[in-house]
């Protein structure tokens, strides 16, 4: 069994940074893709950023140039830096991951994967 926690999150004001980790604990398969997808209140949940194995990453529009997201495959965790952060980035943070080795646009489409982490609440505060 596979679990995915999330940690970093926290208040911080607009402008500043933060630096969330997602651990891949349990029976870990190689991961064909690690992303970050999060939430606001009363929204959709968004894909924000994701990482294929060989490293290629995608961004959203909305943190391209501001969010930089990394992984250490040998360590199953994934990270993304958030950096200048704006009110309108407030919410749940959610880390996933592909191990389904056809599901090979879920990168890049940031489409549902088979993994899920609980979340880490981010709040920017103005």
């Amino acid at each position: 069994q596979v679990q995915l926690v999330e940690s970093g999150g926290g208040s911080v004001q607009a402008g500043g940074s933060l630096r969330l980790s997602c651990g891949a604990y349990g029976y870990t398969p190689n991961f064909i893709c690690m992303a970050w997808f999060r939430q606001a209140p009363g929204k959709e949940r968004e894909g924000v950023a994701s990482i294929q194995r060989n490293g290629v990453a995608t961004y959203a529009d909305s943190v391209k140039g501001r969010f930089t997201i990394s992984r250490d495959n040998g360590k199953n965790t994934l990270y993304l830096q958030m950096n200048s952060l704006k009110a309108e980035d407030t919410a749940t943070y959610y880390c996933a991951a592909e191990s389904r080795t056809w599901a090979t646009l879920s990168c890049t489409h940031f489409a549902n994967m088979n993994y899920w982490g609980k979340g880490t609440l981010v709040t920017i505060t103005s």
